[in-house]
């Protein structure tokens, strides 16, 4: 049996796309960029919801493995997109996230759902108004 799995390491490993393939140069990428998908999905979320140490910690840890990935030998290009894309994520959301609570996006907010509740009232008494 573990002459069957020695073969089989020896088949893939002499193909140097497959070699990749079954290395951790390629997983470990492809298993971190949950990361900077979530931080994607998250932009269009309400900014009251952003943690500012959170964001913080993630922008300096992958501005960290950006240096990393290209430190190696052979250097890493997927994790050094995958890091790449998580850090330009993270400063989007702290962006929104200082925008939201130091520059007056909070207030905006509150203004915005005021008028959206105002606007819905006048709706449904329009509404109401026409089905009489």
């Amino acid at each position: 049996m573990a002459a069957a799995i020695k073969a089989l390491n020896a088949k893939i490993r002499s193909n140097k796309y497959a070699d990749y393939f079954c290395s951790t140069h390629f997983w470990g990428p492809a298993s971190n960029f949950g990361i900077p998908l979530a931080a994607i999905a998250d932009m269009s979320k309400d900014p009251e919801i952003i943690s500012g140490p959170m964001t913080a910690a993630l922008s300096l840890y992958s501005g960290t493995f950006m240096r990393y990935a290209l430190a190696v030998t052979p250097a890493n290009y997927l994790l050094f997109g995958c890091h790449a894309i998580n850090f330009t994520s993270q400063l989007v959301q702290g962006y929104r996230y200082v925008n939201y609570r130091n520059l007056g996006g909070k207030e905006l907010v509150v203004q915005a759902r005021e008028a959206a509740k105002q606007a819905e009232v006048k709706v449904e008494a329009a509404v109401k108004s026409v089905g009489k």
